[in-house]
Formats: C-alpha cells, structure tokens, sequence
C-alpha cells in the first residue's frame, strides 16, 4: 500500500535532477557527497569540475591533496574533499582501483556512512538498501506514527528496518528517489499540504492531527562562537599567507595571518569588512583587515610570500574567497 502510493506519485511529480539515473559507483558517491551539505544546483557545478578535473578514481587517488581542496573550494565543509580523496586512496588498495559493490565494503570508505553507502548500493548496484536521511525519517515517523527521537540510533534503526520491508519487491534506486523526492516537495518539514497527499487516509499523523508534531527532535546542540582577526599584509603586489595545521578546522588550507578572540574584537585601523559563515558545530565571525606596508612582515612558521596572481593556486576556505571577490574584486578560479 505505501510503497505502491508512493511510486505512483513519483511517476507523475519526480523532479528532473542532473544525475538522476547515473549507473556509474564512483559517479553517484562524488554526488552524493557533494549533496551531504550542498544544495543541488550550487553542488552540480561543482560536481562537473570535480569529475572533469578527476573522471575516474584513480585520477583523484594520484592527486596531490591540495589540488583536491582546490578543486573543492567555495563548497565549504572540507573534511568532505580529505575523506573522498583518502577513500580513493583506499579503493586503489583495498580493492584493486574497482569500486566496492557490497554495502558492507562501501560501508568502509572513509566519509561514507550508512546513508551514503546505502545511496550508492541502491542507485549505482541495484541492492535493497534503503536510503535514510532526513526526509524518510520525517516521512516514516508521519506515516507510521513513530514518537521516538529521530536522533537515536533506536529510532533509526527502527525506520531502516521498516523501510527495507516497504522497499521489498521494488526497484531499489526508484524506491529512495521516490522518498527523496516526496520528503522535499510534498511531505515537507513545515506546512506540508496533506489534502493532495496520496497517502492522508493511512497516515497516522494526518489521521490524529500529529503533523506538526512529528517527527521529534531533540534540540539542536548550540554551535560554539568562534572570533577571528585575519590580516592581508599587502606590498609591492604581495602578500601572506599561512597553511592551517592540526585538526581544526581548514586544515592543509591557506589564510591570510590569523588571530582568535574569545569575545568580538574591536575594529580598528585597516579594517575592511566582516564575514559570518555557518559550519555544523560551529559559528564563524571573521573581521578582514588589509594593512599596506613598504615592506612584508617576517615569515612566521607554515607562512609563505606569495603574489597576488598566484592566490588561486592555494585552496583557500570560503571566508577567504568571499573576501577576496566581494572586496577586492579578486576571483580565484
């Protein structure tokens, strides 16, 4: 019944996304991983360049890693270009350079987890894996009239379950792309409208008033506050730049000279403009200063002199080419 529901619905309202129907493993995890934190028509730019700069696995596994964040740049969450460069890396040893075509090897990737190797299994291989993000919690949790958290392992294990039975008997990739698609334009977080849902009669959230209610959700973790001062010493043509290091974030990226506050700092002299940028546990204040000078400061550790023509060859964090383009009219490509 549901499963029926939905795939009939999903003939008549599927969206017409880019890479619907690619058959191709390491195609469909390069766009999965971009969609973890990118919205679609952002991502799919960035999903040409990547694989027209790296078409197959070897070419990212041989890549330097800074070329790989390069690539990635202005995507933002960073971690994402390290793990999907360290897990070609792992492909070419661990399975001869042939993309994994069980779950459970999928599964061992690093940055793929369970939704990821799922999508991946069900859309590239055809195996019964259904693909659970937010939008099949929300929808299940609704149908089914499920009241536990949907941040629990309990709760999603309960949903996977629950999904791999309705998934029974379909085509698996056509399965989650019907729940992708259903979770975001009809059974959606806030005022879904439930009187042309194919699914109200058997819905338990429609039948007891409970949409709005469900699913539940613990409340979000609040993002920690972080404050910096970044400087652009700027002469003859030339400037600074330093590699971030350690496990923070950005790593093996470069910035203009960096200073953190506890607390907003005062602007002062040579102050240029401020950038807010939203991470998933984080919340970044960045206050842009350009300080003109005959001649540039002394070399600190991990910093380098370079021209600004020479800026776009170093992967840089968003914050850095917001500021480079909009207030400096300098666009790195």
């Amino acid at each position: 019944m549901f499963a029926q529901a939905l795939l009939t619905w999903y003939d008549y309202h599927q969206r017409d996304l880019p890479w619907r129907g690619e058959k191709d493993p390491y195609k469909v995890w390069v766009s999965e991983i971009i969609l973890q934190q990118t919205r679609v028509q952002q991502g799919w730019d960035y999903y040409h360049r990547f694989i027209e700069t790296f078409p197959d696995v070897r070419s990212l596994a041989e890549a330097d890693e800074q070329e790989v964040l390069r690539v990635w740049q202005g995507l933002g969450y960073y971690s994402r270009a390290r793990h999907i460069h360290h897990a070609a890396k792992q492909i070419m040893s661990d399975f001869g350079g042939i993309f994994p075509a069980r779950y459970e090897d999928i599964r061992t990737l690093k940055g793929v987890g369970d939704y990821t190797a799922a999508a991946i299994a069900a859309f590239a291989f055809g195996l019964p894996h259904p693909a659970v993000d937010g939008n099949m919690l929300r929808v299940f949790s609704r149908y089914f009239g499920i009241r536990e958290d949907i941040a629990l392992p309990k709760t999603r294990r309960e949903i996977t379950a629950r999904a791999t039975r309705e998934m029974k008997g379909t085509d698996p990739a056509k399965f989650n792309q019907a729940m992708m698609d259903f979770g975001a334009t009809q059974c959606t977080p806030a005022n879904p409208d439930c009187s042309v849902c194919p699914l109200q009669k058997s819905c338990y959230a429609h039948q007891h008033d409970l949409t709005d209610m469900l699913p539940v959700k613990i409340q979000k973790i609040k993002k920690r506050q972080r404050y910096f001062r970044l400087t652009m010493y700027l002469a003859h043509n030339k400037t600074i730049l330093e590699k971030r290091v350690g496990n923070d974030i950005w790593r093996n990226m470069y910035q203009f000279p960096l200073q953190e506050f506890p607390t907003p700092p005062e602007q002062g002299e040579h102050y240029v403009a401020t950038i807010h940028e939203t991470l998933t546990h984080q919340q970044l204040q960045a206050d842009l200063y350009v300080v003109p000078c005959r001649r540039l400061p002394k070399l600190q550790e991990h910093q380098i002199f370079v021209s600004l023509d020479q800026l776009s060859q170093y992967p840089m964090p968003k914050i850095m080419t917001i500021f480079l383009k909009e207030h400096l009219q300098i666009t790195l490509t």
